[in-house]
């Protein structure tokens, strides 16, 4: 997963990466000749006394020094570039990806694990590239070559090397190797710390009115220890592994002293080439700890791959049409057409065999039980899901054949519990119409009975709002979000139960209202609160899933004992009358 993910997206990178393996090998080399130029300068000019061949001989390890930072600065600036724009283009990816979504892989994934997904997962990715640029580039290149050196120098001698290095490796593909499955433990509970996390910043007030902080700080408490324990353990194999590495380097120094001594004592071999030597040893075992380092990081940069690629390998259910329609006659006619809504796995639909026309001028009102799919129908228009059987259709055309803009244009909808974004008043109202002139924004939330509050609010239109609306009431929220919509002007509105937080007389002038603003549009009207439907033009009444009855209020008061029913469970018979 790690090498596929890196190779599709490092691939409009390849000049870059192109650049920094040459610049890498350069300087890996430059540092690879400066042992050779030291043992010369001992065994020639040191031993022997020739202070102008040192002189020379050091004049050009100055060079190489200087050519070797040049090549390490060009080398690190386009490795960190490109490290950069991957994390850029990954976390790109994911958002297109989640954009295309459906509510039903959203619910599937979750938020709290989408952002973890995007954000801290990227975040290894990207590091670990940017580790693989300035670190693992030049790691073979110097192994490699520190051996070919090595041998150059004393090849008795480097039979060491056949010892140490299988040692050190072993000893580091043993530790590696528990990380792994650990590092994915860790993801996972920090996914779960963000889900406690962002459900307890949502719902302070909840766990305030019901007193109930001390069991969400154990609840934290529980989540976050679990996150700490397996960091721990993460971090003792960590920490095991470089005291690992240096007993095994320092091992390997006293041993190569220790030879190389007796060497030079025979004859066999001079100061200046166990200067160097010792020198290559060095590098190839430092070339090993930066491989190691990265062994380190591979395995967690594994399990995040897998976990972005869980995302961006995800198809949405509600996909494009090959050749979309791009123009509807623009009537504004809905037509749900024996319509079926099930859940992967579900053994019983949610929506079964619903029919339901809206036309242009009339208002169609849905009204029923908790959990009847009354929403669920709502979400069925907009393709936030599609329909599993039957036909959803706009203007004669299925939803499915609908360009996404053409769609969104036609549609709009108002969902149960409204978002606002954080910006300001403004900002909000011009979501659908980028391209409103506030005197359009005035008229929208004069008719949504929201004119008054946003007036009074220090700065009117360019008032701030934060994330999720939380600086305004649930009834300003609905107002303003009702406001949204009509600025965008579509042919067809749906509320999902948006007026459940206005008081009665608030919600009777904004349906009054909206009678004349939007008299010519398709509106449908899902609604808990009887007063609020009881005026539609045709009312729909849902009963698990299914369709069984539609009328006036007053046909359905005489025929329709489910209608009936939830009627008079809010009103008295001489209110449902009058």
């Amino acid at each position: 997963m790690l090498i596929r993910l890196l190779r599709v997206h490092l691939r409009p990178y390849r000049t870059a990466v192109g650049l920094v393996v040459l610049f890498q090998f350069l300087q890996t080399l430059a540092t690879l000749y400066l042992p050779t130029l030291n043992a010369l300068i001992i065994d020639r000019g040191v031993v022997l006394g020739d202070t102008g061949y040192v002189m020379r001989i050091g004049g050009v390890m100055i060079g190489i020094t200087l050519a070797q930072i040049a090549a390490q600065i060009v080398a690190v600036y386009f490795g960190a570039r490109t490290a950069m724009a991957v994390g850029r283009d990954v976390r790109a990816a994911i958002f297109e990806r989640v954009q295309a979504f459906s509510a039903r892989e959203v619910g599937q994934f979750g938020a709290p694990s989408l952002i973890t997904r995007s954000t801290n997962d990227v975040q290894q990715i990207q590091m670990l590239v940017l580790l693989t640029f300035t670190l693992m580039v030049s790691a073979p290149i110097m192994c490699f070559g520190g051996v070919a050196l090595a041998l150059h120098q004393d090849v008795p001698l480097s039979t060491l090397i056949l010892v140490i290095v299988p040692v050190l490796i072993l000893l580091i593909a043993a530790i590696v190797a528990r990380m792994r499955p650990l590092f994915r433990a860790m993801q996972v509970r920090i996914d779960r710390l963000n889900r406690v996390m962002r459900e307890q910043i949502t719902g302070i007030r909840v766990i305030r009115a019901f007193v109930r902080d001390d069991t969400e700080q154990e609840r934290y408490a529980e989540a976050n220890d679990d996150l700490t324990d397996v960091s721990l353990r993460v971090g003792k194999l960590m920490a095991l592994m470089f005291p690992i590495v240096l007993l095994v380097v320092n091992l390997s120094s006293v041993a190569v002293i220790w030879f190389g001594g007796h060497r030079i004592a025979d004859g066999d071999m001079q100061v200046g080439a166990l200067t160097a030597f010792l020198s290559y040893l060095m590098q190839i075992l430092m070339s090993i700890m930066m491989a190691t380092f990265m062994f380190m990081m591979i395995p967690r940069a594994e399990v995040c791959a897998e976990r972005i690629q869980e995302v961006l390998g995800t198809e949405s259910s509600v996909r494009l049409a090959e050749h979309p329609v791009t123009t509807l006659d623009r009537r504004g006619l809905l037509d749900l057409r024996g319509v079926e809504f099930r859940y992967p796995g579900a053994e019983a639909p949610v929506l079964s065999d619903v029919d339901l026309t809206a036309r242009p001028g009339q208002v169609t009102a849905v009204i029923g039980s908790t959990g009847s799919g009354k929403t669920t129908l709502l979400n069925l228009v907009p393709r936030l899901f599609d329909a599993t059987g039957g036909r959803v259709l706009v203007d004669e055309v299925d939803v499915r054949e609908l360009a996404p803009e053409l769609l969104s244009r036609t549609v709009g909808l108002v969902p149960q519990r409204p978002y606002l974004f954080s910006g300001t008043v403004a900002s909000n109202l011009r979501y659908g119409n980028p391209d409103a002139t506030d005197a359009e924004l005035w008229r929208a939330l004069e008719v949504a009975q929201a004119r008054d509050f946003v007036e009074r609010m220090e700065g009117g239109l360019d008032a701030p709002i934060a994330q999720g609306g939380t600086n305004v009431s649930g009834g300003q929220r609905q107002r303003l979000a009702i406001a949204r919509v009509l600025v965008h002007a579509p042919e067809i509105y749906l509320f999902d139960d948006s007026f459940s937080a206005l008081d009665y007389a608030t919600d009777a002038a904004l349906r009054a209202a909206l009678t004349d603003h939007i008299a010519d549009a398709t509106v449908v009207i899902v609604a808990q609160r009887v007063s609020t439907i009881r005026d539609a033009d045709r009312i729909v009444v849902l009963d698990d899933g299914r369709v069984v009855g539609t009328g006036t209020h007053a046909e359905l008061m005489d025929r329709n004992p489910t209608y009936r029913e939830i009627v008079l469970s809010q009103l008295t018979e001489q209110e449902a009358a009058a």
